[in-house]
This record gives structure tokens, sequence and C-alpha cells, in this order.
């Protein structure tokens, strides 16, 4: 399995769009730390940007390179390989090269312009939102045979999470806003994982103030210990559970 993950990524690594990506998160990066005088602002414009771009892009080239490797992936069954290593395989090679790609783009200018909780909190992030939104491309890709139905639905899923999801919560919100609905915000933002990914910045940034109560709910859950398990586990939960079905699905797939 090893062997082939390697390949995969080997592959990868030649492609001119992971080259464009990586050189794209670079630029943007460093371009915003030199512009702002404090580094936090810089993270804030960043954060913005990773939120949209970064599940974005893994979705779209997480579909694209599944179908194109669609007569390699039925090669490799005719071989006494299990489905499971296979598919794996494939996930390690693509999401290897994908966090790589943001770990050189975004991690290196935060590293040197933002050593501190708040910058390590945007890598995490960023890294977790890569791998969940692999994880949920591979679920799209095993799940449907034609290409344009499966990179259709990925988009679906991509625009849900990024703007349908807090339009859906500032209805629920506002319908229900007599009641106190503090505490089933924390289990709603579960839900959406770009939507956990920037409350947990946003706290280490101290803008919960402007949050109002909600916010200071937050602060007081997240900031904690458990609130900081809380969310690695949600977070891991979101890449195993699309990937453990994918690959449910395609073991029992006929190719």
């Amino acid at each position: 399995m090893l062997k082939l993950s390697k390949y995969v990524l080997y592959d990868i690594v030649r492609s001119k769009v992971i080259l464009a990506y990586t050189a794209f998160l670079f630029i943007v990066s460093f371009s915003l730390f030199n512009m702002e005088d404090h580094s936090s602002k810089a993270i804030l414009s960043l954060l913005n940007i990773i939120l949209i771009v970064v599940p974005l892009i893994s979705m779209i080239f997480t579909t694209i390179h599944y179908y194109n490797s669609y007569e390699f992936i039925e090669l490799m069954l005719s071989q006494p390989m299990s489905r499971r290593k296979i598919l794996l395989s494939e996930y390690g090679g693509i999401a290897l090269s994908l966090v790589s790609s943001f770990i050189i783009g975004v991690g290196i200018p935060v590293l040197l312009f933002s050593p501190d909780s708040v910058g390590f909190s945007l890598l995490f992030t960023g890294i977790s939102l890569t791998l969940v939104f692999t994880s949920l491309a591979f679920l799209t890709s095993v799940k449907s045979r034609d290409k344009a139905r499966g990179i259709g639905f990925a988009l679906l899923l991509w625009f849900y999470f990024a703007l349908i999801y807090d339009g859906l919560i500032l209805m629920v919100l506002f319908t229900f806003s007599e009641y106190p609905l503090e505490k089933a915000t924390l289990v709603l933002s579960a839900l959406n994982p770009i939507d956990l990914g920037r409350i947990s910045i946003m706290l280490k940034m101290d803008v919960s103030a402007l949050m109002g109560y909600t916010g200071a709910l937050y602060k007081d859950f997240f900031g904690s210990a458990s609130g900081m398990l809380f969310t690695m586990g949600i977070m891991f939960f979101w890449i195993v559970a699309p990937l453990w079905w994918a690959l449910r699905v395609f073991k029992q797939k006929d190719l």
C-alpha cells in the first residue's frame, strides 16, 4: 500500500495544478502578511480565503483525479490487492500532496510572521479541512460512476458547507430567537467543519466579544481543554466517517 501511495503522490506532485495551488497560497499569504501592520489582521484575511479556497480545491482536485485514474484503479484491481488498500493508497497520495501544498503555501509564511497559537490554529484548521473535503470528494466519486455527476455533486456539497449552511443556521436562530438556543448552536457548529474551524480561530483571536452572549459561551467551551478535544474529535470524525463510507461503497461496487 505504501508503494502505491508513493506512486500516486509522485504522479500528483508533477501536476501543474498542485504547483499552481501551492504558488497561489504562498503568494497570497506572503502578500497579506506584508500588507498588514499586525499579523492578526493578516490571519483574519487569510482565514476568509482558506475557508473558501481550501475546501473547494480539495473537492475538485480529488474528484477529477479519481475519475482520471479510473483505468489505473481497474488495473490495480486485477492484481492481488484488496480494494481497501487501493482506495486508501489513492487517498493517502492525494491527501499528502494537498496537505504538503498547504503547509508550503501557508505554513511557511505563518511560521515566519505569526508563530503563535493563532497561527498554529490556522494551520490545524487548513490541514483538517483539506483532509475532510478530500474524504468527502472520495465519497462522492465512489458513489457516482458518471464524472460530470460526481463533480457536480462535489460542488454542491462545497456550496452547502461554505454558503448555504450559514444561511440555514441564521434562519433557524431568527425563527426561534425567543428560545434559549445558545447550547444548541454548539451542536449546530459541529455539523459543519468550516464553521467549526472559523469559530476556533476567532476565539483564539479574542474577537468573541463581538459575538455577544453566544460568543462568551463559545469561549467558555471551545477555549477549555475539553473544548479543544471536542474540536479535534469532531474534525477527526469528519475525516474518517466519509472515508469509511467510501470504502464500504467501493468494496461492494461493481466496476
